[in-house]
């Protein structure tokens, strides 16, 4: 072969290679944001200049905060260990390098959906000591199940510890479910001192099925015995642990300081993620109602609520990814005084634009106004709490895996 016609050929092959490269489709998503040590000062809507900093950093897949009342911020890492980030509203503050001692742990290897979860302190902490946790124990998919292969199976489970002098001791199972998709959760004290637990139930019929834990909301006295007054207790066939029904992927879950009504934050499809005022007894809707479409932008349902089907407070379309929530009481932020707060994990499918999510509400749950906050940051937020001081704590979940304090820029 002449050196004409292997240069020839050559040209052929580079020019192929490239009109190829060409047509590949360009990567979705924006570009991750490397966080700065020195503070970032926004502008927002109501309270306007907001000063955004850098508590700590390099958690692994954290899910949930929960402040202790000495200052310090507990850390869950989903699927991992249980960290500390000690004099956290202080300038001084620094994550331990070690989790604390006694939370189980999975096998080595385990997927990050097995494991840790979410926690709550017990509403009697400082003198009880009791840690609640929600833990995802490994166990095979059952035999005829439909759920897609790309999940793992787990058994959801609420435990009890006692966190005192830095170790969790005296671990106990209050109450745990079959083996179905590892499905994240969420929990929360109501006023009367008993429990609040979500529950995944993305796939089949599963959350309209009474007979399971799943798809539900539940409620537990302190104890982990049933509440007499629960919807279901009592009924053949029901799991008497049941609150409400018909919930997809629950993220988040909050009860309101001022009344008492208990919201969660659940997942929708590619679209039509929802915050719901939870009542006893309650049907959301999921599979048969919902305002999202299938990942493949076909239509999913053919109406978004039907007869006997509580409607959402709040939709989002396109989706966020919604996470933990929040209703802000402090007096640090006094136009945000009653706001919700919800994380977001993404805007519309598209990975890099995860945001706090802010939303006014009028005394009735009226939607007035909503704004997206901290979307310049490109983090996945994964949730959020007020700290003692008043400021405003998140937790983002990737690039990064921060906790972020938010306060008034001076």
């Amino acid at each position: 072969m002449s050196k004409s016609i292997t240069a020839t050929a050559g040209a052929v092959a580079l020019a192929l290679a490239a009109t190829g490269a060409a047509q590949q489709p360009p990567p979705i998503g924006a570009a991750p944001v490397t966080l700065a040590n020195t503070p970032y000062v926004f502008d927002t809507a109501e309270q306007h200049k907001i000063k955004v900093s850098v508590v700590a950093k390099g958690m692994a897949r954290p899910f949930a905060i929960e402040f202790l009342p000495n200052g310090d911020l507990l850390v869950s890492e989903r699927g991992g260990g249980l960290r500390v980030i000690h004099a956290a509203t202080s300038p001084n503050a620094a994550l331990d390098p070690q989790p604390i001692e006694g939370m189980p742990r999975p096998a080595a290897g385990a997927s990050f959906s097995i494991g840790f979860q979410d926690m709550a302190l017990a509403p009697d902490f400082a003198t009880s000591h009791w840690l609640y946790f929600t833990y995802n124990e490994a166990a095979p998919k059952p035999a005829g199940d439909t759920t897609p292969e790309l999940y793992t199976f787990g058994k959801l489970t609420v435990m009890r510890g006692k966190l005192e002098g830095g170790k969790l001791g005296k671990v106990e199972t209050l109450l745990q479910g079959g083996a179905s998709a590892a499905l994240g959760s969420r929990l929360a004290f109501g006023k009367d001192g008993t429990l609040f637990v979500t529950t995944g139930g993305a796939f089949g019929e599963t959350s309209q099925d009474l007979g399971t834990i799943y798809g539900k909301v539940l409620h537990l006295n302190a104890d982990g015995t049933i509440p007499k007054a629960n919807p279901f207790a009592g009924k053949p066939g029901a799991n008497p642990a049941i609150y409400s029904y018909g919930h997809r992927d629950q993220h988040g879950l909050t009860v309101n300081p001022a009344n008492g009504d208990l919201l969660n934050a659940e997942h929708g499809p590619n679209g039509g993620d929802e915050v719901n005022l939870i009542k006893p007894g309650g049907n959301y809707g999921w599979p048969n109602y919902s305002y999202g479409r299938n990942y493949d932008g076909a239509p999913l349902a053919d109406n978004p609520v039907g007869a006997g089907i509580e409607k959402p407070l709040l939709v989002w379309l396109p989706s966020i990814g919604p996470s933990g929530l929040m209703i802000y009481q402090g007096d640090k932020f006094p136009a945000w005084k009653g706001n919700l707060f919800l994380g977001s994990a993404r805007w519309g499918e598209i990975p890099g634009t995860g945001s706090l999510q802010r939303v006014v509400l009028n005394e009735t749950y009226g939607e007035m106004r909503r704004e997206a906050l901290l979307q310049d940051l490109h983090q996945r937020v994964r949730d959020i709490a007020q700290g003692p001081d008043g400021f405003i704590y998140v937790l983002t979940d990737g690039p990064e895996n921060a906790v972020l304090r938010i306060e008034p820029a001076s």
